[in-house]
C-alpha cells in the first residue's frame, strides 16, 4: 500500500497532463504547477475532455471521472506544491531547468516529500544532486501516452535511499503502473533504443526515400508496431526530439542519437507536431491523444 496520498507534477505539457490524469484516476489528490496559467487551463480541458471520452467508452463511470476531475487542482504558485507527498517533473530535458526547478521544490516542500524525475535521457544522479535531497530522489519515466501506457521505467540514482525508492515503486503500482527497474544509465531502456529509431526514419524522410505515411504504415504492417515512428514524433513534439537527441548525443556520441537536420528546419518552420497542428502529418483541434 502506498503512503502517498498527494502527487505534484511539475509541468502540464503533453506528458505532464497525461501523468497527472493517471495520478487523479487512482484516487490521488493532484496538484499540478506550471508557470504559465494558459497552459494549465488548456490542459485542464484537454484533461475534462478524457474523462468525458473513457466515460462514452466504458472505461470511466461519470461518477468516477467526476471524482478524477475533482482530484486535480492547478497552480501557478510552486508554494501549493509544499502539500505533496510526491513531486514528479515534467519539464524540459535541461539539466539547469531542472535544478532550478528542484531547487525551488526542496524550498517549500516538506523532507519527508519524495522527488521524482519524469527524465527519459538525463542521468537521475546529476538531477538528484541539484535537489537538495539526492536520497530522496528516483528517475519515474512514464511512457508516452501516459494516460494510455503502463509501463514506467523506475530508476535510483547513486544516492537514492532504499525506502525512497521503495516507496516511489509502491506509488506507482497503486497508480496502476508497471513498473520496471533500471540502472541510471543514458535512455534508460526505452529510449536507448528508440530515439536513434525515430531518427533513423527521419532520415528516411529526409532522403525521399518514402513518404512519412508510407515509412510508418511499413512499420505496423510489417513490425505489427501499434504507431508509426513518424506519428509517434508527431505525438512527441519535434521540439522535445531535438533536446532528447542533444542529451543523448551529448552523453554517448553515438552517431544514431544525433538530430538529423530536418528536425531543426521543422522546429524553425512552427512544424512542431500534433501541438502545433501539423509535423510529418497535419491535425485539426486541440484534444489529447487518446481523448
Amino acid at each position: 500500500m502506498s503512503e502517498i496520498k498527494t502527487i505534484g507534477v511539475a509541468g502540464c505539457g503533453t506528458m505532464g497532463a497525461g501523468i497527472a490524469i493517471v495520478a487523479a484516476r487512482a484516487g490521488f489528490r493532484t496538484v499540478v504547477y506550471d508557470t504559465r496559467q494558459d497552459a494549465l487551463d488548456r490542459s485542464h480541458k484537454q484533461t475534462r475532455d478524457f474523462f468525458a471520452k473513457s466515460v462514452k467508452r466504458g472505461k470511466l463511470t461519470q461518477e468516477q471521472a467526476t471524482a478524477s476531475t475533482n482530484n486535480l487542482v492547478t497552480t501557478t504558485n510552486i508554494a501549493d506544491m509544499g502539500q505533496c507527498d510526491l513531486v514528479i517533473d515534467a519539464v524540459f530535458e535541461d539539466l539547469r531547468v531542472k535544478h532550478e526547478l528542484f531547487g525551488k521544490l526542496n524550498a517549500v516542500c516538506p523532507q519527508d516529500t519524495i522527488f521524482a524525475s519524469n527524465t527519459s535521457t538525463l542521468s537521475i544522479t546529476e538531477i538528484a544532486a541539484g535537489s537538495g535531497r539526492d536520497d530522496r530522489f528516483v528517475g519515474m519515466h512514464f511512457c508516452l501516452p501516459a494516460q494510455l501506457m503502463k509501463l514506467v521505467e523506475m530508476s535510483p540514482g547513486l544516492n537514492t535511499s532504499e525506502a525512497s525508492f521503495a516507496k516511489a515503486w509502491a506509488t506507482c503500482e497503486a497508480m496502476g503502473q508497471r513498473p520496471v527497474k533500471t540502472k541510471d544509465n543514458p535512455g534508460f531502456i526505452l529510449n536507448y533504443f528508440l530515439i536513434p529509431y525515430n531518427n533513423d526514419a527521419i532520415r528516411l524522410v529526409e532522403a525521399g526515400v518514402a513518404e512519412p505515411a508510407d515509412i510508418d504504415r511499413a512499420i505496423k504492417e510489417g513490425l505489427g508496431y501499434p504507431m508509426g515512428p513518424l506519428e509517434l514524433l508527431d505525438m512527441i513534439g519535434l521540439d522535445t526530439q531535438l533536446l532528447l537527441c542533444e542529451a543523448l548525443y551529448g552523453i554517448t556520441h553515438e552517431p544514431r542519437a544525433a538530430c538529423p537536420p530536418l528536425v531543426k528546419r521543422m522546429i524553425a518552420a512552427g512544424h512542431l507536431g500534433r501541438k502545433s497542428g501539423r509535423g510529418f502529418f497535419t491535425y485539426e483541434g486541440n484534444a489529447m491523444y487518446g481523448s
